[in-house]
């Protein structure tokens, strides 16, 4: 542990975004100063990343995500230009190999006409995979040896997996949604949407007597409709964010195996070698989840009950 850290602020410091904000004016800093007017800057504390509020922003999250999907782009751009009808070697091969496998997934689930589907399932399974991947390099590496060493602050707060930031995996979770909304009323109509979020599962009566229960029974409709449609991103966002926080946990909780002597450090090696092992399926595993439920939002986008 750098700096002399208790396993408490280790762990603590190694959960911390480097966070970018502002503080206002008259704010106390981590080393007691008093800012004279509202500052941009980035948080030394947790504390000060908590009071720099909603507009803040995760710049370590923002960077090696967009880093990793440029790294996507490039490999697979360059592939692609490269690609030959000869038998497929080396790196061609494997990308051969993603994309007849994203296309065959998608075609299995997705059953209609649209041709954004299946290069968005690929760009999500490979840019998640990507994302996740980061949890196997070793958790001091990057932020003590790296961060550091270019910055030379020892508070400095460096993560390197986007996908242990709730904010990204909500953000993209919260795109997915919006393409959900969107081809929902390209394909049915607004009226259509409409009548999908307040006639359904119940049809309302629509004559007789029991016409006047017909009010409650949309506003009950819609309110089933609503939290079933709002948790689908919730649920698809918080899912890869659990399980891929909790494996970066579990690295984090081994690594303080390494400076409580040469047996435990040897143990902690063992254990490292074990999980990192088993996390590459929890990595890809959870990298496929996403691209599949996503791949099944836009089917149910697609849909139109009023065609059966």
């Amino acid at each position: 542990m750098a700096g002399g850290q208790t396993s408490t602020e280790y762990i603590q410091h190694h959960l911390q975004n480097w966070t970018y904000g502002k503080l206002p004016v008259g704010y106390t800093r981590y080393d007691g100063t008093v800012l004279t007017e509202a500052t941009w800057t980035s948080a030394h504390t947790a504390q000060e990343a908590k009071d720099m509020g909603f507009h803040a922003v995760h710049v370590d999250t923002l960077g090696w995500s967009i880093f990793l999907g440029a790294l996507f782009i490039f490999i697979f751009s360059r592939i692609a230009k490269k690609a030959t009808s000869d038998t497929p070697k080396g790196l061609q091969s494997f990308v051969e190999l993603v994309v007849s496998f994203v296309d065959s997934t998608v075609k299995d689930t997705f059953h209609y006409r649209n041709r954004m589907i299946a290069p968005m399932g690929l760009t999500i399974f490979c840019w998640v995979f990507l994302m996740n991947f980061m949890d196997l390099i070793p958790v001091d590496w990057i932020p003590y040896f790296v961060a550091n060493a270019v910055v030379g602050d020892s508070h400095f707060f460096f993560k390197v997996v986007p996908t242990t930031d709730p904010n990204a995996t909500l953000g993209m979770a919260v795109g997915v949604f919006i393409l959900m909304i969107f081809f929902s009323v390209q394909q049915k109509g607004l009226i259509g949407f409409i009548k999908e979020l307040t006639f359904h599962p119940f049809s309302p009566p629509t004559k007789g007597a029991f016409i006047v229960l017909a009010p409650l029974m949309i506003t009950i409709n819609f309110i089933l409709e609503f939290v079933s449609l709002s948790a689908k991103p919730i649920s698809l966002g918080l899912r890869l964010f659990g399980n891929l926080y909790a494996g970066e946990m579990i690295f984090i909780l081994i690594a303080l195996m390494f400076g409580a002597g040469f047996v435990f450090g040897l143990f902690g090696g063992v254990l490292q070698w074990g999980w990192a092992v088993f996390h590459i399926l929890v990595i890809t595993l959870q990298a496929f989840v996403f691209m599949v439920l996503t791949t099944v939002y836009m089917a149910m986008a697609h849909d139109n009950h009023d065609e059966h």
